[in-house]
């Protein structure tokens, strides 16, 4: 008897936890853990496999979604406590003008479906507006057999030429349009693109025009959006120019994080983790951990801890003091987050490096502003500023996950180069 209760007993418990992970197979997908990713290294094609000295190495720095290239990867990354994004070359537009691919695609999709690691699938990479069309129905395809999964698709960067685009028109009308149909005609979970601006002889000028662009999309759709960001060079020392990618620094990358948590995304990808014929990345050509892979491990952790408590939040306004950069927006002399004492304007040159503060306003939708990121964008020096706001402050420590109180309604704030702080407006309760 008790043997026969103990089966039974089993038998339920596996149904139970079979109805619950359907149920969850059913749900709409959300970001959950902010997105630490890579591109380019183990379970990318081409980059090697996904094995479990990888997945460890990758966990070990903070990283929180993989490549996997089968559901053996997707194993490996559930062991180590990783999402998967899963790359098949039936996950494809043309696998639905063929009954067999068709079948194949769907079969694909019910065994991961389930997968404990599973978080999405890839698509493609940095389509034309032409290609929109057919990735629509492909989404809506994994969609309606797998709502749980990402559908994950990057874009172009503002620097892409109008026929890379598949629009007309100038720089910024033409990228408006493009992320409008790329929403409109593919009805994606989430916006993701790359941005590249580090060369061997100044920084490109566009990196916050298009964060800008991104974000204000991403507000207007009420879209998440992750930014993909440089951690390498393509480009060899011998057949470099002025103009060609260079490997960037610790403090480079604390700004890439840094500026990205103040635009409001929710996640952050690097280019590359490790790959042939790319010098940096992660990991260097003798198989250890690079000062990029040193600054990241803990950077990584940081972006996750401020990204979730700015998770339940609404983006309302960035503002930077100083330096205006194109699609920078200057500070207002009568915003109630202010800087004191405040920061003359400086005119910006192309190829300058960024310089002055970074201000990214959130807040409960509906209401003001309640939480700031405030960021020290020259990347080469550490700087000192004082916040005043219109309430007692909390600052944010993204290592313990704590608040601590300010005291008053300004707090000095000491910013390596390229670091920031979150703070917020003291809850009633912290304030009494």
């Amino acid at each position: 008897m008790r043997r026969r209760f103990r089966l039974a007993s089993l038998v339920l418990m596996m149904t139970v936890a079979a109805s619950l992970a359907a149920a969850r197979a059913e749900e709409p997908w959300k970001v959950g853990e902010p997105i630490v990713a890579y591109w380019a290294g183990p379970g990318f094609p081409g980059g090697g496999p996904l094995d479990d000295a990888a997945a460890d190495r990758i966990a070990a720095g903070g990283w929180n979604l993989a490549w996997c290239s089968s559901v053996e990867e997707l194993d490996v990354a559930h062991r180590h406590g990783l999402r998967g994004l899963l790359s098949d070359p039936v996950i494809v537009p043309a696998s639905l003008e063929d009954d067999g691919r068709r079948e194949a695609l769907a079969a694909l999709i019910e065994r991961v479906r389930e997968h404990p690691a599973m978080y999405a699938y890839h698509l493609v990479d940095e389509p034309s507006a032409g290609a929109f069309p057919a990735l629509g129905k492909l989404v809506a395809f994994l969609r309606e057999r797998d709502p749980a999964h990402l559908a994950y698709i990057n874009l172009l960067p503002t620097y892409a030429d109008n026929e890379q685009l598949g629009v007309e028109g100038p720089i910024v009308q033409a990228y408006e349009e493009h992320l409008r149909r790329f929403v409109e005609v593919v009805r994606p979970a989430m916006l993701s693109y790359d941005h590249y601006q580090f060369r061997r002889g100044d920084d490109a000028p566009d990196y916050f025009l298009n964060l800008a662009l991104v974000r204000k999309q991403a507000l207007e759709s009420d879209l998440p959006f992750l930014n993909i960001v440089q951690a390498s060079s393509w480009v060899p020392g011998t057949a470099a120019s002025p103009s060609s990618p260079r490997v960037p620094g610790p403090e480079e990358m604390r700004f890439l994080v840094y500026t990205t948590l103040a635009y409001g995304a929710q996640g952050i990808s690097y280019y590359v983790y490790q790959y042939p014929k790319h010098d940096g990345g992660m990991i260097d050509p003798d198989g250890q951990p690079s000062p990029r892979y040193r600054a990241v491990e803990t950077l990584n952790r940081e972006f996750v801890a401020i990204a979730r408590e700015l998770q339940p939040l609404r983006s309302l306004a960035v503002y930077h003091a100083g330096m205006t950069p194109p699609g920078a927006v200057p500070l207002p002399a009568e915003e109630p987050f202010r800087l004191d004492p405040p920061i003359a304007p400086e005119e910006f040159k192309p190829g300058d490096r960024a310089r002055g503060i970074l201000i990214g306003l959130f807040g409960p939708a509906g209401e003001g502003a309640s939480h700031a990121m405030v960021v020290n964008l020259d990347y080469k020096a550490d700087r000192t500023t004082t916040l005043v706001a219109p309430a007692p402050l909390e600052v944010y420590d993204a290592i313990t996950g704590q608040w601590t109180p300010a005291q008053a309604s300004r707090v000095e704030l000491h910013l390596p180069g390229g670091g920031g702080k979150l703070v917020r407006l003291a809850p009633p309760t912290a304030a009494r």
